[in-house]
This record gives C-alpha cells, structure tokens and sequence, in this order.
C-alpha cells in the first residue's frame, strides 16, 4: 500500500468534496428544525415514560 504526502491527500480531499451535493440553505434550515422538534418529542415522550414507571416502582415497592 503506498503511502500519499501530505499534499496529495489535500489535493484529494478537495477533489472528493468538489463532488459532494450539498443541501440549499432553506433545505438545512428545516432539516435542523425537524430535527429539534423531534428531539423535543421524544425528550418529553421519555419524560412520561420515566415518571410513570417511577410511580409504578415506587407504589409496588412502597
């Protein structure tokens, strides 16, 4: 395996990322909000989870 300098792997790397699709702004911008607002979801969807399965615990041990 022969070894690249460190100056073919720069030129590599932004060959590589000269072919990579990035998302437009507004794209992002929704992916991040989706992402947080299902995030918070599940936060409070554990949240529930949690305090139910606290209050069953500590009923049936007392």
């Amino acid at each position: 395996m022969a070894k690249t300098t460190p100056g073919q792997f720069v030129r590599q790397v932004r060959q590589e990322m000269s072919k990579v699709t990035w998302p437009a702004r507004r794209e992002a911008s929704i992916s991040v909000l989706l992402v947080f607002i299902f995030c918070t979801i599940f936060a409070v969807f554990f949240l529930i989870v949690d305090k139910i399965l606290s209050l069953g615990v500590s009923w049936l041990f007392g």
